[in-house]
């Protein structure tokens, strides 16, 4: 015999109810089956309000009791299209019943227990009595047995207790005679021992189905519902969660317990002492496996299970100085709380017995305040204790598996991994079972919480990061391209699935926590919303999301001091914007030390060469013991691909107009030619090297004239280069006489540093140097005689796409 029950979700609909019968036709075929129905999704919600609405002398409790027969009706039309007159009847004859006591409801201004459990007890009557008449219709051997008349509870009301042995027997002699291949029974309602209708409170049904499966000693009970089992997250909040198909009993329990919706723990109780299988099952997908809880433990399996939830919790702290070995504080708190039937869902208390710490729902927080401060209020005069300490809108968090005892480092793995994303920890708790550890952290954090720790325990091999982008030009478009591009190989490769979350221009800005979708990113522009700096941020801190990764694509300084708010809410930043880093020292050392406080990478190799691996290689010495002793290079591809291209056949305006024509200084070329540019990146390698500098403290010999320098606008820059062209073209002949090569070298030795245009003699490692080339040379300890070098291209979109890139990567790899 085979015993299934299935939920509101799974009889909320005619297409689900077909579902039903199907699954119901299937197993019948082998044997017979018990199938308990809840109410039709929602129902039970509409006769609550109908019945408070009567009670309040608001007849709009009429319209709920028409939405009720409306929906009951139009189930039955599309399950019945034709010759139901005589069912239609019926079901009218039941649901002037349900109104006669609505009316009476509403006559006497009175809603008690008693009536509610009569009024509550329609969902299932209703449902069942639908679903029975469907599947005779059909022509199947079906019959529908009243519960009320099996399951025989005390007199109180809304959650009756039931007498086992009374109910048990019933159950046993009325399915020994019965004969029909499927009994449909109404979940949720039973009778009192003087024949008072009763209900069994919350998860109701599956007490039902609970009941009957041990009294029948089946060989396991079916709870079908709308999902595929227990996850090993809510999948509502974490898309890559994965049903779970192993559980035993305790972990269900816990997971049950810690907010898993499919499974209400107390009612199931008479399964778990009889030892029978639940098999959780998916109505809409019944070929899916499902989850099987049983008394088994895989001893072999995971040491993490599921995770858990419940929100919408508040922290209790009683401390202070005199409960220190004084017993009874404990005993008086959890006797203040149980006089005010308000159940505690977490407690931990320090070894040193200074303070105790309990977690209930939010809801009870004020009437467990009042009673707390009543009974201790003597102590807090005399300020034994300080007054009771109430924290809102928090959440429990928690890990469950049964195997987690015999795995170390799991605790360390799970707090590691919220302390990463700044997710903060209000409080812990950890039973000596080992098989639950929970953490209390802020409501608005459970998302990300949860995903994070869905990804450090059932993901370990795909690490997701949330990239959001400021300034999606030339170069941001770039990145977005080679990201779409490679995204297959470092899932594959390196198990990086990296999404583009957020994009900004100086106009508009975009969001999509899933990831945008780059093959038509651009027309998403057109109806995005009005882009600011500060709207950017607030949308990145309000989304949450783990892995988070604020790329900066300006030469925006504004943009460069919001990387310190980025950096406190552990969000990394990647940034080819130099400001940040060239700007005074103290705000140098500040965003470095952010960045290690909060665990959040701030990473800016495109600072310096673009793509090129300039600052890392730097890094790198300085991290293995190495001492740079002096550096050399050329830093500005576009001043090396003017002086390459400039010559007495090329005039200098003309040079530097082709330059940023294709891209190769900033939009404000005065940046570049003014020497501003190199010193900073030279600043910046020199601060990486240990050196504590300022801007000011690099000398620039500018090649420029006085004019070109004052210039008040970059037309009136172009102008100037014009009417100089005999300074420039002495600078060329100079450099041709002198079988030299003009390059423009930024150099830094002993603790000193300069940039300035030199002639390079031929043989020496820039002499070549072609394009828009940078080069590198650092002189070290290790490296006295034959520099380490660094070369490549150092400008262009494509490449300084490809640095910020490798920052990206190189989080991810973290």
């Amino acid at each position: 015999m085979n015993v299934l029950k299935f939920g509101g979700t799974s009889v909320g609909s005619a297409k689900n109810i077909n579902n039903v019968i199907t699954i119901l036709n299937d197993y019948a075929k082998k044997d017979k089956v018990i199938c308990v129905v809840s109410a039709v999704g929602g129902i039970t919600d509409k006769l609550l309000k109908a019945g408070e609405l009567a009670q309040n002398k608001d007849k709009s409790y009429v319209l709920e009791f028409d939405q009720i027969t409306e929906k009951h009706h139009s189930i039955l039309e599309t399950l019945i299209p034709s010759d139901n007159t005589e069912i239609s009847n019926r079901l009218n004859a039941k649901l002037q019943e349900l109104k006669s006591l609505l009316d009476g409801i509403f006559l006497i201004n009175e809603l008690s227990q008693k009536t509610s459990d009569k009024l509550l007890s329609f969902g299932e009557l209703l449902s069942s009595f639908i679903i029975a008449e469907t599947i005779k219709n059909r022509g199947l051997n079906c019959l529908r047995k009243n519960s009320q008349d099996l399951i025989i509870t005390n007199s109180n009301f809304t959650k009756g207790e039931v007498l086992l042995e009374l109910t048990n027997t019933n159950i046993k002699d009325y399915f020994s005679e019965a004969k029909e291949r499927i009994t449909i029974l109404p979940g949720f309602i039973s009778k009192s021992e003087s024949g008072e209708q009763t209900t069994l409170g919350r998860g109701g049904s599956d007490f039902t189905a609970a009941l009957v499966a041990s009294a029948l000693k089946v060989n396991r009970l079916e709870i079908w519902t709308d999902v595929s089992g227990m996850y090993t997250a809510n999948p509502k909040l974490v898309q890559q969660a994965i049903p779970i198909k192993k559980l035993s009993y305790q972990e269900a329990m816990e997971l049950s317990h810690f907010g898993a919706k499919v499974l209400y723990a107390p009612t199931v109780q008479p399964v778990l002492d009889a030892e029978i299988p639940i098999l959780i099952k998916n109505t809409l997908k019944p070929n899916d496996e499902g989850t099987l809880i049983s008394k088994l433990n895989e001893q072999n399996g995971l040491a993490v299970k599921g995770i858990s939830h419940i929100s919408n919790i508040s922290l209790i702290t009683l401390q202070g100085s005199g409960m220190v070995g004084i017993p009874g504080f404990s005993k008086r708190l959890f006797e203040t709380l149980a006089n005010e039937k308000i159940n505690i869902i977490l407690i931990t208390q320090a070894s040193s017995e200074h303070s105790i710490c309990l977690g209930i729902d939010q809801s009870h927080v004020d009437i467990a305040k009042s009673a707390i401060d009543t009974t201790f209020e003597y102590e807090i005069s005399l300020h034994k204790i300080d007054p009771i300490l109430v924290e809102n809108d928090l959440s429990i968090v928690a890990l469950v598996g049964d195997n987690m005892k015999n795995h170390q480092g799991i605790s360390g793995k799970m707090f590691r991994s919220l302390g990463k994303n700044n997710i903060n920890i209000r409080a812990i708790a950890q039973g000596a079972s080992e098989r639950n550890i929970s953490a209390v952290i802020a409501n608005k954090d459970v998302k990300k919480a949860l995903n994070t720790l869905h990804e450090s325990f059932f993901e370990v091999k795909t690490k997701r990061l949330n990239v959001f982008i400021t300034g999606v030009g030339n170069v941001g478009e770039k990145l977005i391209d080679q990201i779409q591009q490679q995204h297959a190989f470092l899932m594959k490769k390196l198990k990086i699935d990296v999404r583009i979350v957020g994009m900004a221009n100086s106009r508009k800005m975009i969001f999509n926590e899933n990831g945008i979708d780059l093959d038509n990113w651009t027309s998403q522009f057109h109806y995005a919303e009005k882009s600011s700096l500060g709207g950017f941020f607030d949308k990145v801190i309000a989304l949450n999301l783990r892995n988070s990764i604020f790329v900066d694509i300006t030469a925006n300084e504004a943009v460069a001091k919001l990387y310190n708010d980025y950096l406190r809410q552990s969000i990394a930043v990647v940034a080819c914007n130099k400001i940040a880093c060239a700007s005074s020292y103290d705000t140098y050392k500040e965003l470095k030390g952010l960045s290690l406080k909060y665990n959040a990478p701030f990473l800016f190799e495109t600072n310096v060469g673009a793509g090129l691996p300039i600052i890392n290689t730097l890094n790198n010495l300085v991290a293995s013991g190495d001492k740079v002793t002096s550096i050399e290079a050329v830093l500005s591809g576009s001043l090396n691909f003017v002086f390459n291209n400039f010559s007495d056949k090329n005039n200098f305006h003309d040079t530097v107009k082709r330059a940023q024509f294709e891209g190769y200084t900033e939009p404000d070329p005065r940046i570049d030619l003014s020497g501003i540019d190199v010193a900073r990146k030279m600043l910046i390698l020199a601060r990486e090297n240990g050196m504590k500098m300022e801007i000011e403290d690099i000398e620039n010999e500018s090649f420029l004239t006085k004019d070109s320098l004052e210039s008040s606008s970059i037309d009136d820059f172009y102008e100037t280069l014009k009417t100089n062209e005999d300074h420039f073209q002495k600078l060329y002949t100079s450099a041709k006489n002198n079988n030299c090569q003009l390059k423009y070298v930024a150099e830094f030795k002993k603790g000193k540093a300069k940039v300035g245009l030199k002639e390079v003699p031929e043989g020496h490692p820039f002499y070549n140097l072609e394009g828009k080339d940078n080069i590198v040379m650092f002189h070290t300890e290790r490296y006295p005689e034959q520099p380490l070098i660094v070369k490549g291209a150092g400008a262009g979109a494509d490449v300084t796409a490809s640095g910020l890139f490798a920052d990206i990567i190189r989080i991810g790899n973290n």
